[in-house]
């Protein structure tokens, strides 16, 4: 019943983590994949060969999510190689160590840059595309920590704080073209970005705040993702799958 056959999906970030589990997980339900990494061309060139595995095909495109023409020149290669862009997932992201006090101004500017800027951007670029076929699914990925705030991460969760509330301001604004926006928030997900965290003596007093006993994989935020990008989210506008295992409860 999950069937995107026909459609093309461009993910950020998509060399790792959920970006790539997302991009193998679409795939294997029938759509084709445009996938964006910032410099590891092999590990995204991997990922590429998994999705052609299952038969859609994969294209993979170097860029800076923060940087307006390499969105720019993403989004128009993505069409040269397929015509058209169903599904985008905001879902390039960077997650770290910034003390208040001490945090640079450099240090905040880069996540916001490719944290919310690279949304918006990809977003911008994007949305045109999508009115012209009066259908189109935008998901972004966000966090709990733009929930609940997080301590030593404060610029990081400001980043995920302010894409909850551009989600819904653009959910509204799109829906009555067919575009439906829409965010997931996962928790602790087991991926590189966190192994500093999961993977040392920390993870023990981390695993005690989740109810399911367990951090996420990163496949478990890729089916959050299809739910949405599938017609089974038909009526959710600006709405937050929050994908936690129950360590933050969000109404």
């Amino acid at each position: 019943m999950m069937d995107l056959t026909g459609k093309v999906a461009l993910i950020t970030g998509g060399s790792r983590g959920i970006g790539a589990a997302t991009a193998e997980l679409l795939a294997r339900v029938g759509a084709d994949i445009a996938l964006t990494y910032a410099s590891n061309k092999g590990a995204a060139e991997r990922v590429a060969s998994e999705v052609r595995s299952f038969g859609p095909d994969c294209l993979t495109l170097k860029a800076n999510a923060a940087k307006m023409s390499d969105v720019r020149s993403a989004v128009k290669q993505t069409l040269k190689r397929f015509g058209r862009i169903d599904i985008l997932v905001n879902n390039a992201g960077i997650w770290k160590y910034g003390a208040i006090g001490k945090m640079t101004e450099q240090q905040w500017d880069e996540t916001l840059d490719v944290n919310l800027k690279g949304t918006f951007l990809f977003t911008n670029e994007v949305v045109p595309i999508m009115k012209k076929k009066r259908w189109g699914r935008i998901i972004n990925i966000a966090s709990t920590a733009g929930q609940r705030g997080e301590a030593f991460h404060s610029h990081y969760a400001a980043s995920k704080g302010a894409m909850f509330a551009f989600t819904k301001s653009i959910g509204v604004e799109l829906a009555p073209f067919g575009i439906l926006a829409n965010c997931v928030a996962p928790g602790w997900v087991d991926t590189d970005m966190s192994a500093s965290s999961l993977r040392t003596s920390r993870s023990r007093a981390i695993l005690k705040t989740i109810p399911n006993g367990r951090a996420a994989t990163a496949e478990d935020i890729a089916g959050a993702v299809l739910f949405l990008a599938s017609e089974f989210s038909i009526h959710l506008v600006g709405s937050t799958l929050s994908v936690n295992g129950g360590g933050v409860m969000v109404g």
